[in-house]
């Protein structure tokens, strides 16, 4: 579906100013659709004339019905269907009717308001809802219905919505989380019944009328900041009892002054228990892999002594070898130990991977050079770990065997490896590259007996699911490539 933008760029004049202020409205309006209890339509004119049409936005409210089960955004609709519309944007003023909508084909209770910006109209907000038959509203949803109407007021001078809005995240306070009405002197006119229970939870018992928010107990800094900037502005209080709610103050208008304000509350101390509970969660994981970091360390450590009292130069290599494989993994827990989750940025492995290997293997008689081609993003630690360990062996494969160590004073340049990764989010691509002298005559992958690549083997193809290929390079130079494929979701 096309956004708002992509709408008014095809099929509207709006300037970039103008379509950022309704851009704020459509951000904003959650609010006025609740107190209205109605859906909210956005037109737009698409012609200088205003004969038609087009329908840049639309809500519906939480606290009532829809009237429209699909969604309008971007039909087009003209005078003859929405004559109310279409007077209000000429004549720049609020009206109010019934009309029998051509979508629905039922009588539609409307109010069009204009949308002004810097004196101009650009839009028409309209409400629409059913018509009430005999019904009179409750104290509720009368007193809800007057701030819509002093909203739309102050839609109609291009006061709402706000120029310096706050941002308004996904947990921000709505209209059935509690409301509190505020007179000009920013005392309490009025108190939904979930704005009630949202301070017995905060300790708050006494009658809210005619006090602020400071004389309840609660911190008023939010109000006050509110009506100081007259723009809207959203805090967590935290009252005596320890209940977190978040407050948003939103001042109403009169000619550019603040006549009063709405106070939305919502109780989040859940959520912020939540939110407590999974940063100890993290760092219990963090301090989980950061002891398997140094536990594995230490058994390098001891595997290190145990090696040099040994007398075998086979059983030494051994030993150097193990003591890489168990490095390898300490790099991914080392890893994990610094960032919260499962996921770690390969790269970040890698690296250190490759100083290590250039450490215990490259020597004045086997010049090596290591580089790294290509990004593999951001991997679950099921297939880094293992990665990690598979990389280990064939880089210590490659620099053993493609690059036999020089004889005396025999003059060599030196031998390259690269590693190449590519991640298209299905599928981990790897190919480690070497210029070395190649694989030897009648060489399978598959059949080796060599420790280090069966070990390659044994994980690539049943821990991480994938495939291994060795082979020599298409373009006839010296060396070998040995190429993964992993998928990414196991």
């Amino acid at each position: 579906m096309a956004s708002l933008t992509d709408i008014a760029e095809a099929r509207t004049r709006l300037t970039a100013a103008q379509t950022s202020h309704l851009h704020r409205m459509v951000t904003s309006w959650g609010l006025l659709a609740d107190f209205c209890f109605s859906d909210l339509l956005l037109f737009v004119p698409t012609d200088d004339a205003g004969t038609q049409f087009v329908v840049l936005g639309q809500i519906r409210p939480t606290t009532n019905q829809t009237l429209y089960r699909h969604d309008l955004l971007g039909e087009i609709t003209d005078e003859v269907e929405r004559p109310l519309v279409a007077r209000s944007y000429r004549l720049g003023e609020i009206i109010e009717g019934e009309v029998t909508d051509p979508v629905i084909r039922e009588r539609v209770r409307m109010l069009c308001i204009p949308v002004r910006w810097q004196g101009v109209t650009v839009a028409v907000l309209s409400r629409e809802s059913a018509p009430s038959v005999g019904r009179s509203p409750g104290e509720l949803e009368r007193i809800y219905t007057e701030i819509f109407n002093r909203f739309a007021r102050m839609i109609a001078a291009g006061e709402f919505p706000f120029t310096a809005e706050d941002s308004e995240s996904e947990e921000a306070p709505r209209v059935g989380d509690g409301c509190l009405v505020l007179d000009r002197s920013a005392r309490v006119e009025y108190a939904s019944p979930n704005a009630v229970s949202a301070l017995h939870r905060a300790g708050v018992h006494v009658s809210t009328e005619g006090l602020r928010l400071g004389e309840l107990g609660l911190d008023d800094d939010v109000v006050r900041t509110a009506f100081t900037m007259a723009a809207p502005v959203t805090e967590e209080v935290e009252s005596s009892t320890g209940v977190t709610v978040l407050v948003r103050c939103i001042p109403v208008l009169e000619q550019g002054r603040v006549s009063g304000a709405v106070v939305l509350l919502r109780d989040v101390s859940e959520l912020r228990r939540r939110d407590r509970l999974l940063l100890s969660k993290d760092a219990t994981i963090r301090e989980i892999h950061h002891r398997v970091k140094n536990n594995l360390q230490t058994i390098s450590s001891l595997l290190r002594l145990q090696g040099r009292r040994l007398a075998s130069p086979e059983a030494k290599d051994a030993i150097e070898e193990s003591v890489r494989r168990i490095s390898s993994i300490a790099l991914v827990h080392e890893t994990l130990s610094r960032d919260a989750g499962e996921d770690v940025p390969f790269l970040d492995i890698l690296r250190p991977l490759l100083r290590m290997v250039e450490e215990g293997l490259v020597s004045p008689d086997r010049h090596v050079e290591l580089g790294i081609a290509g990004d593999p993003g951001t991997l679950p630690a099921t297939i880094a770990t293992p990665m990690a360990v598979v990389l280990n062996e064939l880089l210590q494969n490659a620099v053993d065997h493609a690059f036999p160590a020089a004889n005396g004073d025999d003059a060599r340049p030196p031998g390259h490896v690269r590693v190449e990764l590519a991640n298209d989010a299905r599928e981990l691509t790897v190919r480690v590259v070497d210029d070395g002298v190649g694989l030897p005559e009648g060489f399978s992958v598959a059949s080796t007996k060599g420790l280090g690549l069966s070990i390659v083997r044994a994980l690539v193809t049943s821990d991480l699911g994938g495939t291994i290929d060795m082979y020599e390079p298409l373009d006839d130079t010296p060396g070998t490539v040995v190429e993964l494929r992993v998928p990414i979701t196991l």
